[in-house]
Order: C-alpha cells, then sequence, then structure tokens
C-alpha cells in the first residue's frame, strides 16, 4: 500500500506532457508482451495513475476553456445589446 501511495504522489508531480510520455512507453512495452508478470502488473498499475493524472488535468483544462468560452459569450451578448458600453482593445 505505501507503494501505491509513492506511485501516485510521484505521478502528481508530473506535467500532463510528462506524464503521456511515460503512459505511451509502458503501453508499447506491455503490447511487446515480454515482460515477467509481476513486472507488466506493476507497469499497468503505473500506467493507471498516469491515465488518471492525464484525465485530470484534461478536465481542469476543459473547465477552464468552457468558463473563458460562456465569459467571451456574456460579453460578446452585452456588446451586441449596448454597442456603447464596449471595451476598446
Amino acid at each position: 500500500m505505501t507503494e501505491n501511495v509513492s506511485v501516485m504522489t510521484d505521478v502528481a508531480s508530473f506535467s500532463f506532457e510528462e506524464a503521456l510520455k511515460e503512459l505511451e512507453i509502458i503501453v508499447a512495452k506491455l503490447e511487446n508482451g515480454q515482460m515477467k508478470l509481476q513486472d507488466a502488473v506493476d507497469a499497468y498499475e503505473r500506467g493507471s495513475a498516469l491515465r488518471k493524472h492525464c484525465e485530470k488535468q484534461l478536465e481542469a483544462a476543459e473547465s477552464r476553456l468552457t468558463v473563458m468560452t460562456e465569459n467571451d459569450r456574456k460579453m460578446e451578448k452585452n456588446t451586441k445589446a449596448d454597442p456603447d458600453t464596449a471595451l476598446e482593445i
């Protein structure tokens, strides 16, 4: 159990790109089929943690983009309703 917590802590410090790169390497090794059983199970566990980390980061990015898009739409709607209050950029 301690090892699992360590794996998750290590993964949590990765950027999306770092996690994705390592995940791709793990997938390639697993697809090769030349790993010992325990090594394959360990790799799968790490890959699962990396996948979850990537998903969380993608969800966070999507949420930020959704908020920005909604704000842009509101601003655009307000500008169309009253062009005199539009911000000049």
